[in-house]
């Protein structure tokens, strides 16, 4: 009896089937209920090995319910985007991003079961389909979810393990030169000409433009406080949205051979009131970027201007422009932005020093009409 009970395991037990073949079992350690082995074994060395790994890896706290990762993707995704604290526009693309490139290959499938070598498969279909910019996009959203699943201990390993899947070489983008600037806001419509101005001189995105109010601007100081940004859903709808960081918050100084400009487009195209829009569409309601979009492919190809120039690059062009002498914290404050990557990247090719920044750009724009004149 002495013998038996020295025999006898401390954990789990291992039990021969009507089959021949041997099952582990255990005490599930969350609940205390009695739990079998995933696969049964061909001998009972085999089933008492197993039960020996199933213990070590409870004691190290690595063991996870098998069972936790049957949960289809589809289903954890639905919990994972509802706890996500995400501002309207973002979760409206990520939902766009899941539903497009994610649901389709992986929906069903129980968590637990996506590996590496699907996850590659995947992305090279997903590359003969789409732009890497979007297939990266999507190929960070998914490793995210699994993130999480790892954190929730419904999977052991984030099979998102690809190198370099999560980054792709931004192409580099065109730079105008002052003349070009006004060249292509001079073949707009006369409302947006400070618009493309003030695009390329404080380097202001076009969300942070279109939501600028009257108040936002002070002439006496020649200066712009970016206070928020426009977002447009693909509904249709327009809202106002804070920046992404407090870095977003910030003023901006602006060359003083723009205040003709300014104070020419504020009489005339500005709405009334000291929360007026300072840029509107055609018909009086606000700017979207959707409906300018045609306006500005045509301005582009009216002023001669090199072809594929997006708006945006009017924001590369003015942080191009004021990288020249400014400091790498000056130039982060400038931009908006809380860290240093994008900074560097001018870099490599607030208060008064704002001010002389901007006023080198209105050298710049002097020396231009200067040229033009001659």
């Amino acid at each position: 009896m002495t013998n038996k009970q020295g025999r006898r395991r401390r954990f789990g037990s291992v039990r021969q089937l009507a089959s021949g073949r041997w099952q582990a079992r255990f005490r599930d350690p969350g609940t205390g209920q009695l739990r079998s082995a995933e696969d049964t074994y061909a001998t009972k060395t085999d089933a008492e090995v197993a039960l020996t790994h199933i213990e070590a890896d409870i004691t190290r706290g690595q063991w996870a319910d098998p069972d936790s990762g049957k949960v289809q993707f589809g289903e954890y995704v639905d919990a994972w985007l509802k706890d996500r604290k995400l501002s309207e526009r973002t979760r409206e693309r990520h939902e766009a991003v899941i539903r497009l490139y994610l649901r389709p290959t992986f929906g069903r499938r129980p968590l637990s079961s996506i590996t590496t070598a699907q996850v590659r498969s995947w992305r090279t279909a997903a590359l003969e389909q789409t732009g890497e910019p979007t297939v990266v996009k999507a190929y960070q959203i998914l490793r995210a979810i699994l993130n999480t699943a790892v954190d929730d201990e419904l999977i052991r390993r984030n099979p998102c393990r690809i190198k370099g899947a999560d980054q792709y070489d931004v192409p580099e983008r065109p730079v105008l030169t002052v003349p070009e600037v006004y060249a292509v806001a001079d073949a707009l419509a006369s409302r947006y000409r400070l618009l493309v101005l003030l695009a390329a001189f404080t380097g202001l995105r076009f969300g942070e433009l279109a939501s600028l109010r009257r108040r936002d601007i002070d002439i006496e100081h020649a200066t712009l406080t970016v206070r928020r940004a426009q977002a447009e859903m693909q509904t249709g709808a327009l809202f106002d949205k804070a920046p992404k960081s407090n870095a977003g918050i910030r003023p901006v100084a602006f060359p003083t051979e723009l205040l003709p400009d300014i104070r020419r487009h504020l009489d005339i195209y500005a709405g009334s009131g000291r929360d007026g829009h300072v840029f509107v569409g055609s018909k009086g309601g606000q700017l979207r970027r959707s409906n300018f979009r045609d306006d500005w492919t045509t301005a582009v190809k009216k002023a001669g201007v090199t072809s594929g120039v997006h708006f945006h690059d009017l924001r590369h062009t003015g942080n191009t422009l004021a990288a020249s002498g400014a400091s790498l914290r000056e130039l982060m404050t400038r931009m908006g932005h809380s860290t240093s990557r994008a900074a560097l990247i001018y870099q490599h090719m607030v208060d008064g020093r704002d001010r002389e920044i901007a006023d080198r750009l209105g050298l710049m724009i002097r020396e231009a009409r200067d040229d033009n004149d001659t």
